[in-house]
């Protein structure tokens, strides 16, 4: 069974507060740079919004600001306002708090089932995870301390079709990739909890066609790279603990932010969900690179 169960499937918290909004809490992962990973509070955010609404109603989208850091020694308190509650649309905003200060805001969207006009971009010809080398192969190879922590430490298991940017930048510059993910155990549960995992992998791999346009790897001393907003549309049921294909591009890097919009596909090639987020790209001095 995943670990990402305890951490998604939150629960509502012993002190509601003065009563306005429904409470949820839940536990944080590790995270190798001592700050809370923005996908697990992006997964957490989602389902506590759907904690608060007719099972019937899937959740369809998520538009949410990244506002502080988060500490991965505090307690996150998920405080859901009840927006609006219509004949197919239910709408919820909620407020990721350590501290008694926001580190997220965010306003999530849900719907009853419904018919209507049908279609997708279809996949790109790419080779199936299985003809693809792991990220885990990858970082045990490496004898960097951080490397097995940074793979298997997120409980998602990768596979770039592209080279990966752990250590070294891709040398053709492209503004593209395509990534294969699936969670490395099972995850139990309803819909909303594959919808959060979703979520929670969506962050994993989104800004990277930003550092591969420019030349830059994950490893680039004196580099820094934070969310700052992100948002995600669900248009099909997929499950998070079998093989998705993530696609991403990334149309500007302007004012030390990046744009990358992607799209994910089940196994079967159909678009499940769309992804697109605004990153911080900061670079070290022109003295300090390669150093």
């Amino acid at each position: 069974m995943s670990p990402l169960l305890d951490v998604l499937d939150v629960h509502p918290a012993d002190a509601p507060g003065d009563g306005a909004a429904d409470v949820f809490t839940g536990p944080n992962l590790p995270h190798w740079r001592q700050r809370l990973f923005g996908g697990q509070v992006l997964g957490q955010v989602a389902v506590a919004a759907g904690r608060t609404v007719d099972a019937d109603r899937s959740l369809h989208s998520l538009h949410a600001y990244f506002l502080r850091p988060g500490d991965p020694l505090v307690p996150v308190a998920f405080a859901v306002e009840r927006l609006r509650d219509g004949r197919s649309f239910s709408a919820r905003r909620v407020q990721a708090v350590q501290d008694g200060v926001p580190i997220l805001s965010a306003i999530a969207s849900f719907q009853t089932p419904a018919e209507g006009l049908d279609h997708a971009e279809p996949a790109p010809d790419v080779p199936d995870p299985e003809d693809v080398v792991s990220d885990y192969a990858v970082l045990d190879a490496s004898d960097h301390p951080l490397a097995r922590q940074l793979g298997r430490g997120r409980h998602v298991e990768l596979r770039h079709v592209e080279p990966t940017l752990y250590t070294a930048p891709d040398p053709e510059r492209r503004a593209r990739q395509a990534v294969w993910f699936r969670l490395d155990a099972p995850l139990p549960g309803d819909d909303l909890l594959q919808r959060g995992a979703l979520a929670y992998a969506s962050d994993l791999s989104i800004l990277e066609p930003v550092l591969r346009r420019n030349a830059m790897a994950w490893s680039t001393p004196g580099m820094s790279v934070a969310s700052l907003d992100h948002a995600m549309w669900w248009h099909r049921p997929a499950r998070a603990d079998e093989w998705v294909l993530y696609v991403s591009e990334s149309p500007n890097a302007s004012g030390a932010r990046g744009l990358a919009t992607g799209r994910m596909y089940d196994r079967q090639r159909r678009l499940v969900a769309t992804v697109a987020q605004e990153g911080m790209v900061r670079l070290p001095a022109p003295g300090q690179r390669g150093r």
